[in-house]
């Protein structure tokens, strides 16, 4: 058994549902202060990550992912048990087997390579692990991000080990995300009895006509790094539940996922703009879900790109779709930042699995790209 299988497994085995890490960090913590990192465990709230460096010189090259996974849901639907890592005809199962620990096992094994030969790098090396990803992402790598900000600590490149590949394993490289920006709406206004309209009003009636404007909005026609921006309801209420009172409030959900081409304000002014036309009565509270980013051709594209060719003989795509990971809080603080990982076919699905052969395959790219960044 391979040294990145094996630590896959050990970290499967680990129920460590969002934002639980269940004990997965204090396993890496124990592998990354035999190589001389020094580790700090950074507790924010319900949420632990981790925070290893080695050395001291530039660049500073950090190594990226989280511990937590999303539910499991019916766990009778699986083939084998979600926490029990399972190898069967060359799949390797587990929630989280794709998004991301075998990832993260591969970035541990790949470092402890790359230092077992080149005890002296060009530079320095980071790990930053969060169990607050697939959550709320407050207490992770967002609040970690701004403690290092306070102390002077500055990442110059980041490589996040996220399930970036489609069809075959090193087939895209995450080089960008859009922004993400959600709200909850609140539309007021009277209850009443449908038989007697006149003495209510209905805010959905009201909210109709302006939701519409929403979506047929033409915000923008995307630009060569990014596909337009997009704007979807997700969820509306109102009412009792009664067929006979008319809702004294409703409540409507939306995202918008945007390019380079917007800003959040401009986004926010705009959509209060047509809620103001259409005379509404509102409050509106916003969540600045992750500001759009893009990492230039530099030399952290050129390395991973290089690794990925070299490695796998596959030519990537360089690529922004997709939805939003960590990279949003590492890229605003001067880093450049890329994505690159396993199939994500059955992320977050019954049945999660990648191919054992992947395990080793994405290992020796990270190798390679931190050999390149770094130095033989």
């Amino acid at each position: 058994m391979s040294e990145t299988l094996r630590l896959a497994r050990d970290l499967i085995s680990r129920p460590s549902v969002t934002p639980e890490d269940a004990g997965c960090q204090a396993l890496l913590a124990e592998r990354l202060e035999r190589l001389g990192f020094q580790v700090e465990i950074m507790q924010i709230g319900d949420v632990a990550n981790l925070w290893a460096r080695r050395g001291s010189a530039s660049p500073l090259l950090c190594l990226a992912g989280h511990t937590d996974v999303v539910p499991t849901g019916d766990e009778s639907l699986w083939t084998h048990p979600p926490f029990v890592p399972t190898e069967d005809a060359g799949w390797l199962y587990g929630r989280g087997a794709a998004d991301m620990k075998s990832a993260l096992a591969a970035l541990v094994v790949a470092c402890e390579e790359y230092l077992s030969g080149h005890p002296n790098p060009d530079g320095s090396l980071a790990f930053l692990i969060t169990s607050d990803e697939e959550g709320i992402a407050v207490d992770g790598t967002r609040a970690v991000m701004e403690r290092l900000t306070d102390r002077g600590e500055h990442i110059d490149m980041c490589i996040i080990g996220e399930p970036s590949s489609s069809e075959t394993l090193g087939d895209t490289i995450r080089v960008g995300r859009r922004g993400s920006l959600s709200a909850e709406l609140t539309v007021l206004g009277k209850q009443g009895h449908v038989a007697y309209a006149g003495l209510a009003r209905n805010p959905l009636h009201e909210l109709v006509p302006a939701l519409r404007e929403l979506t047929e909005i033409h915000w923008d026609d995307g630009n060569a790094a990014f596909p337009p921006s997009s704007f979807q309801a997700t969820n509306i209420h109102a009412g009792t539940g009664a067929m006979n009172v008319i809702p004294g409030e409703c409540q409507l959900r939306f995202n918008i996922r945007y390019c380079t081409e917007q800003t959040m304000e401009g986004l926010q002014g705009r959509v209060e703009e047509v809620l103001d036309r259409h005379g509404l009565d509102y409050r509106i509270l916003w969540r600045d879900v992750g500001r759009p980013f893009l990492t230039a051709e530099g030399r952290l594209t050129e390395a991973v790109r290089t690794a990925v060719q070299e490695e796998l003989g596959v030519a990537p795509t360089m690529s922004t779709a997709g939805g939003t990971s960590d990279g949003r809080f590492i890229a605003p603080r001067g880093a450049q930042v890329v994505e690159v990982g396993l199939l994500n076919a059955t992320i977050h699905q019954v049945n999660e699995r990648t191919p054992i052969e992947d395990l080793d395959r994405i290992k020796n790219v990270y190798r390679r790209a931190i050999e390149m960044i770094l130095g033989r």
